[in-house]
């Protein structure tokens, strides 16, 4: 593989990374215990009494780790679906992906009754693709699959599956309901490095896989048959595409639990950062990150889920860019 990078995005990139790192030792140090900047370093540097390293190591550098992590997957499974749609409204929120997901960890823990991080993930990973399918097949016409189509398509499925979830919990007694409640939160509390390792390993091979096929998802941008022209497999890359941005969504459903509106919001700011157009998937992954992160620290302060606080600045975030497409168009 090859490629090149604009000088203002890797300047962009390098801020980016700096505030990330600033914003991670910030929440380090924020807490019911609150620590120095000096002191999340010793601890880091293992230069630390026991009870801070414990305090920073244990507790508090695997929910950091989480945010990040999360952040960056649901950053760039945006950037893949707003890539596909051609559209900045394109994401796993709005196309109904993320519900779907939801839907397939809310019938492992109902049905199941387990709660077990690998059953969830697959749970969530069946159910967003087999959204993702009926999403699919709804939007192809006349031999291809249309952007507009594949939006309008998933918000009616997003709405259908919103509703059976809702259903769900009514046919189930009150403790589980509750539990499966506070989940669909999306909270990054009581997570520690036994959940983060997994989450770690399929994130890279997940990522290797965007890696590979970011230049032909980038010529599909062109219309396809421009692509077919240039000799790209439309159809091939379109669904491995799909496939792997569905996972990114499951794995963080799975994890923490459905979180809205990163991946609607991230791979907007960071075209607008950077003044690129196509795949940005760099500095979308260190927007992501740094606003998922910067999400977590608030919510904290504020003693509500991480989901909270990202639905609540996504949906100022949605109504300024339905705002702003409307008056470019107009």
């Amino acid at each position: 593989m090859s490629g090149t990078i604009r000088l203002r995005t890797a300047v962009v990139s390098g801020v980016l990374a700096v505030v990330l790192l600033l914003t991670a030792v910030v929440a380090l140090c924020l807490g019911t215990i609150e620590l120095t900047p000096g002191e999340v370093l010793a601890a880091l540097t293992g230069q630390a009494d026991p009870r801070t390293e414990m305090l920073v190591l244990e507790w508090r550098l695997p929910r950091v780790a989480f945010a990040v992590v999360c952040g960056v997957a649901l950053a760039v499974a945006g950037t893949i679906f707003q890539s596909l749609t051609r559209n900045p409204l394109g994401s796993p929120d709005i196309l109904g992906f993320s519900t779907g997901a939801y839907t397939g960890a809310i019938a492992v823990m109902l049905w199941f009754g387990s709660t077990r991080y690998t059953d969830i993930a697959l749970g969530s990973l069946g159910g967003g693709l087999l959204t993702a399918g009926v999403v699919y097949l709804l939007a192809y016409h006349r031999g291809s699959v249309q952007p507009f189509r594949l939006i309008i398509m998933g918000i009616g499925v997003a709405a259908m599956l919103s509703s059976l979830n809702a259903a769900l919990l009514l046919f189930i007694d009150v403790d589980t309901a509750m539990l499966a409640a506070v989940w669909a939160a999306g909270s990054l509390n009581d997570l520690g490095a036994e959940q983060l390792w997994p989450l770690l390993g399929a994130l890279a091979v997940v990522l290797v896989a965007v890696a590979a096929i970011a230049s032909p998802l980038t010529q599909l941008e062109l219309g396809d048959d421009n692509a077919r022209a240039l000799g790209i497999p439309v159809e091939t890359i379109r669904g491995a595409a799909v496939v792997l941005g569905v996972g990114l969504t499951a794995l963080v459903t799975a994890a923490v639990g459905p979180i809205a509106f990163v991946a609607l919001a991230a791979p907007q700011i960071a075209k607008r950062l950077t003044r690129s157009t196509g795949l940005v998937l760099i500095p979308s992954a260190l927007v992501g990150a740094l606003v998922l992160l910067a999400s977590d620290v608030l919510a904290q302060r504020a003693g509500f889920p991480v989901g909270v606080v990202t639905v609540s600045l996504g949906g100022l975030y949605l109504t300024w860019l339905l705002a702003s497409e409307y008056r470019r168009r107009a």
